[in-house]
């Protein structure tokens, strides 16, 4: 999963449920946020409330809807309501199903289930050939996202052909570490910056933040000499 070209790694925050964490996600230089609408969750949100919380939301910050195994009146009525960005899928659905609804989509792979290896990354290409990237998250088949754990990042297959996202157990303590060993698109968090669920607390998006930022500052070669060089800031 390394990455040659220098890039920014992306970040998203899940699990938003209060205008203010999603006005101060935008002024951290977070790329989307994610709103659940999950049944039972303890971070699910009703469409209008997360289109009311969409109005807090900074220019060119995305907004994703997330879903599992949802059916299609809800999905529509999300859409319709919120007008996400991006769709994020974490159950039983096929690709036929998630493209079904016209607005780009990413699919969760659960990670969480007691296997040695990886998944296939051609079997994974096959099933969601339409997926805009896929989500790897520490969650397993059935089950939900949001738990705090992680789990094994060297079981994310090199040779996908997807931009790859990491979720699951993610915080301001050891998401440099998994930047640095991945190299991946991007990094979804949810509980690892929180209060308690659903109340982000804002110390800790920042460190988060901070942390990513400082992982994408890597040590290039230039003219013989290593030097220290941030491809973010220029420094």
């Amino acid at each position: 999963m390394s990455q040659t070209t220098p890039f920014r790694t992306r970040i998203k925050f899940c699990g938003m449920t209060r205008p203010g964490d999603v006005r101060l996600a935008g002024e951290l230089g977070v790329d989307s946020v994610g709103f659940v609408f999950v049944p039972g969750s303890p971070r699910e949100v009703q469409p209008q409330e997360a289109r009311a919380m969409r109005q807090a939301l900074a220019p060119m910050v995305d907004s994703v809807a997330l879903f599992r195994n949802a059916g299609t009146a809800q999905v529509r009525e999300v859409v319709r309501q919120l007008r996400p960005t991006l769709l994020q899928f974490h159950g039983d659905e096929d690709d036929a199903f998630c493209r079904s609804f016209g607005t780009p989509w990413i699919k969760a792979v659960p990670m969480g289930d007691t296997v040695a290896t990886g998944p296939d990354a051609r079997a994974l290409q096959l099933l969601y050939p339409a997926a805009a990237a896929l989500l790897f998250d520490s969650h397993v088949a059935g089950g939900d996202g949001g738990s705090g754990r992680s789990f094994d990042w060297s079981r994310i297959p090199p040779e996908l052909l997807k931009p790859a996202v990491i979720a699951g157990g993610l915080n301001p303590d050891n998401v440099a570490r998994a930047v640095r060993t991945v190299r991946p698109w991007g990094v979804d968090v949810c509980s690892g910056i929180e209060l308690e669920p659903g109340v982000k607390d804002g110390e800790r998006m920042r460190a988060f933040v901070s942390a990513v930022r400082a992982a994408d500052c890597v040590d290039v070669v230039k003219d013989s000499d290593t030097i220290d060089h941030c491809h973010v800031c220029g420094r």
